[in-house]
């Protein structure tokens, strides 16, 4: 059945949401109303901004446009008596408070956000910032370019010998917002139970370096487990490891990284005599080859991106066309899964939007096909009964079961464990979790250390009958089963939502695959760099005027964000468990949640092709955008968002002649002359090393960014004031890792617990006497039977025996 044709049961039904952010974030917001909250935007006198963002065709500013669709507005003035009794009103009926006052402004003072929450214990404020309301940093102001050069994102991002490249969209608040989402709902949950709410202080900062591509989070396989931190100075060219290659219409990106990929891909070339030698099916080999690439390319040359689409999937070679979005758009598979649809974004303007970013049943979890639902207030009769035994961690009690793989299945469950969940991973080692990498089973890698912390881990043959009967027993006392196999895999398993549904009625499965479960492309092997070919987002990731040179070989970019996105709405249904007594499925689909990042620009496209005027003013003020520093490939973000930066920006300088001239006292006139800017900030910047420069502008009030590595983020005033990094020895690991550290900013909310990230199977034995209840002969048993398994390291080494 379409999922269109599905009925949708919102899961956030009864739960109410007051909306005070103005700007990128109202995509917090969006989640919620998505999700089925009630949201309301309110705009409070005194507090409320009015930041609209996005292109503008018809007037109408898309980015705010599409964030607010649908969902209902209110004007209220607390200086007047009325005003204050409806706002107190207000706040009392309400379970979720968003806002994003500025640190230090008249508009923080006037809301009082801590006031708000003493004044109503249960309720759920979320304050959001750009640098956070706890440090000596707090005051600082962001833009896209400043969030990408201080999480690092910059660093990696364009060709080598060439300056670093701005990733396209406004990826930082995209991903931020949900992870926004994500913490939210978790300390709402948590609410049910103590009755107690709480206030998060929520940087966009914390949230983009985290969720879009971080420096010290789980890595992809191509990483061969060799973190980010040890990645060579510059741009470094890594296009070899998911190559795109000129084919007759276009261009082909591939994936031959596993064995069985290299031998398929050795078949497709003809078994050429050159490449036969067994060494390459090393990875390390074919990535040092001089000989293979060009060999690929030669028989790449006279095929179309479809017969190559189609061949790779014959061969078992991941290969994807690289599209514009244009063309993702009109691809068999979005057609077919009905993803944008026609909305009215105002009166006269109807546009193309994204329906939602998950699907919740088979159904898209979206609000548009919310029509007037009501719901009972949550009884709490699961979750408000489950003891919460470890204070300070708001997911204590619940238990999952991941099944994930590689980065988004792994990001997952670490999100679930490191708020106190009790994550089991279920593997084994015939079918290995390719981010353990190189070091196999009984091994450990930074990447695998940082992506599976906080979790245990047993090892089942899922092939063996007995097996499937030991993972289902699991699931009986579980509430979260999560996956990113292929679609269809869990089914084969008996392991998807129907048939754990029988064991376990209150159930929540969650899978992520790159393209979604249904639809001609659902059974297509995806990886993140394939999506980003096929969903048009590798074609805007190029340099300004220059097709063709494709810049995002690094990022793993949209893996950790769809990981959010699947927690948040696991979560979601956890909340509805709490008035239905049943659990629910969950889908994310790689490619939309990345398309849904590029939905106001799809919309204005479509808007001025259908006859809509487009604003003509520049996108961006001058200066917007990278420039050299003092040092060695050193840079600095810098960017003027209105008239009062500029001015700033010009006293820093110490050129009052830009400030004086005519031609550049507004957006229009610098944009005209953005090269002559330029070369102004360009040579102020050079004579600053980018901590400095970064420094000094901020003083001034004007947003800017050094560009930091990986490796200098854990060193930086900021991140030590946040506690974003901490560094643990893992018992198996070679060197002390360096790990990401606080999730969440509130006073209740501990840090992390410091459990390592396990070895294959090593708690097989614990998790099968403590949770299906086997005796250790039984145990025994099922271990020389390799029903289950235990990877153990030779003493002393941390290597596998």
């Amino acid at each position: 059945m379409s999922n269109k044709n599905r009925r949708y049961d919102p899961p956030l039904l009864g739960v109410r949401v007051v909306d005070l952010v103005s700007g990128p974030m109202q995509n917090v917001g969006r989640h919620l109303a998505d999700l089925g909250a009630s949201v309301t935007r309110v705009r409070l006198a005194g507090v409320t901004g009015d930041t609209a963002f996005g292109p503008v065709v018809g007037g109408l500013a898309l980015g705010s446009a599409i964030a607010a669709r649908g969902i209902p507005e209110l004007e209220i003035d607390p200086s007047t008596g009325t005003g204050r009794s409806e706002w107190q009103d207000l706040l009392a009926a309400s379970d979720i408070l968003l806002e994003n006052t500025a640190p230090g402004s008249s508009a923080e003072a006037t809301l009082r956000a801590d006031s708000i929450h003493e004044n109503h214990p249960a309720l759920v404020v979320l304050s959001i910032s750009d640098f956070g309301r706890d440090n000596d940093f707090s005051t600082w102001q962001a833009t896209t370019p400043v969030f990408h050069a201080l999480t690092s994102e910059l660093s990696r991002s364009g060709l080598p010998g060439r300056d670093p490249l701005v990733p396209p969209a406004e990826l930082p608040y995209d991903v931020a917002a949900a992870q926004a989402a994500f913490l939210t709902l978790s300390l709402y949950l948590d609410r049910l139970r103590t009755g107690r709410g709480e206030r998060i202080d929520f940087s966009i900062l914390d949230g983009a370096m985290q969720t879009l591509d971080p420096a010290y989070g789980m890595t992809g396989s191509a990483s061969a487990g060799v973190p980010l931190s040890k990645a060579p100075r510059g741009r470094a060219d890594e296009s070899y490891k998911y190559p795109i290659i000129p084919c007759k219409d276009g261009f082909a990106r591939i994936c031959v990284l596993a064995k069985r990929q290299w031998h398929g891909m050795f078949e497709w070339l003809g078994r050429p005599a050159e490449f036969a030698d067994p060494r390459y099916d090393n990875l390390i080999v074919r990535f040092r080859s001089p000989d293979l690439l060009p060999a690929i390319a030669r028989h790449f040359a006279g095929r179309t991106r479809a017969q190559l689409e189609s061949e790779g999937q014959r061969y078992g070679v991941p290969t994807a066309g690289l599209l514009t979005l244009d063309e993702a758009l009109e691809t068999e598979q979005i057609q077919a899964r009905d993803y944008f649809r026609d909305v009215e974004l105002a009166p006269g303007v109807v546009g193309p939007v994204p329906a939602g970013v998950a699907e919740v049943d088979g159904a898209r979890a979206w609000a548009g096909d919310i029509t007037g639902e009501t719901a009972e207030p949550v009884n709490h009769e699961i979750w408000g009964k489950r003891p919460r035994t470890r204070r300070g961690l708001p997911l204590d009690g619940l238990r999952v079961l991941d099944l994930g793989v590689i980065v988004v299945g792994g990001d997952t469950g670490r999100l679930f464990g490191d708020l106190g969940a009790d994550v089991i991973k279920i593997e084994n080692s015939a079918f290995i979790d390719g981010a353990r990498g190189a070091q196999g089973p009984a091994g450990m890698t930074p990447g695998f250390a940082a992506g599976h912390r906080n979790k245990r881990s047993i090892g089942i043959n899922l092939r063996d009958p007995e097996g499937k009967r030991l993972a289902q027993e699991l699931a009986r006392s579980a509430d979260i089963v999560l996956t990113n196999f292929k679609p269809g895999v869990l089914g084969t398993l008996g392991l998807d939502y129907p048939a754990l549904e029988a064991v376990n009625p209150g159930i929540v499965v969650v899978d992520s695959s790159a393209f979604g479960p249904t639809g001609p492309w659902a059974k297509r092997l995806g990886y993140g760099p394939l999506v980003r070919a096929a969903a048009g987002c590798t074609a805007q990731w190029v340099y300004p005027g220059e097709p063709g040179t494709f810049s995002d070989a690094i990022t793993v970019y949209p893996d950790h964000v769809c990981a959010r996105v699947g927690a948040l709405t696991a979560l979601a249904l956890l909340v509805r468990r709490e008035r239905t007594a049943r659990g629910g499925s969950v889908s994310v689909a790689q490619s939309e949640v990345m398309l849904s990042h590029f939905g106001p620009a799809i919309a204005a496209g479509k808007l001025a092709a259908r006859g809509q005027e487009v604003d003509a003013s520049p996108e961006h003020d001058a200066p917007w955008g990278v420039f050299p520093a003092a040092g060695d490939d050193e840079w600095v973000a810098v960017t003027v968002r209105n008239d009062a930066d500029w001015a700033a920006l010009c006293r820093t300088l110490e050129r009052p002649d830009l400030l004086a001239d005519p031609s550049l006292s507004d957006a229009k006139g610098r944009a005209a002359q953005r090269d002559r800017v330029d070369g102004v900030v360009s040579e102020w910047t050079a004579r600053h090393e980018p901590l400095e420069a970064m420094a000094l502008l901020q003083a001034a009030g004007v947003p800017a960014g050094a560009m930091l590595r990986a490796i200098d983020m854990p060193e930086w005033g900021y991140y030590r004031q946040r506690r974003a990094f901490r560094t643990e020895d893992h018992p198996h690991g070679t060197e002390p890792y360096v790990l990401e550290n606080v999730q969440i900013h509130a006073r209740s909310v501990d840090d992390p617990p410091s459990v390592p990230a396990p070895l294959l199977g090593e708690q097989t034995k614990e998790i099968a006497a403590e949770l299906l209840g086997l005796d250790e002969a039984r145990i025994e048993d099922l271990l020389h039977r390799g029903v289950l398994e235990i990877a153990s390291p030779e003493p002393g080494t941390g290597v596998a025996a």
